[in-house]
This record gives structure tokens, C-alpha cells and sequence, in this order.
């Protein structure tokens, strides 16, 4: 990605790790199943094994970017 791409990113500066972490805190492992019904939020959860299966399964981490800048809290911006 370029930078002028970056600077219009809302994601940019955020690491996954801050957003499968920001995800469980908000709507548990139950929460994310249910709304990314993915094996990794499903069959014994952790952030690892999350972080690994979204770093290689780009539709997946898409899901979870979208539903992280849906938060409540990410509203504002």
C-alpha cells in the first residue's frame, strides 16, 4: 500500500492482535462466533490460534476489520 492509501485507512497504526483482543473484550468468543462463524472464535478460542487463521485467510480478517470499525465505541472514528 502507498502512503496517501495509509493516511485514509482507519485501521492504520492498529495491529490485529489490538483487534481480536478489542473484539473478545467486547462481545466474548460466544459474540464473534455468532457473528463470524469461523472454526478459530468457534472451537476452543484464543487470540493465538484467531491471529494465526485470520493472518492467513484474508476474507476471514476482512470480517473481523469490518466488524471491528462497527463497534460502538469505533463509531466517532
Amino acid at each position: 500500500m502507498s502512503i496517501s492509501t495509509q493516511t485514509n485507512n482507519p485501521l492504520h497504526g492498529i495491529t490485529l492482535e489490538q483487534i481480536v483482543t478489542a473484539l473478545y473484550e467486547y462481545y466474548g468468543w460466544d459474540g464473534l462466533a455468532e457473528r463470524i462463524p469461523v472454526n478459530c472464535f468457534i472451537n476452543d478460542p484464543s487470540i493465538k490460534s484467531s491471529l494465526k487463521f485470520l493472518r492467513k485467510t484474508p476474507w476471514a480478517r476482512d470480517k473481523v476489520e469490518s466488524l471491528y470499525l462497527a463497534m460502538p465505541q469505533n463509531e466517532a472514528g
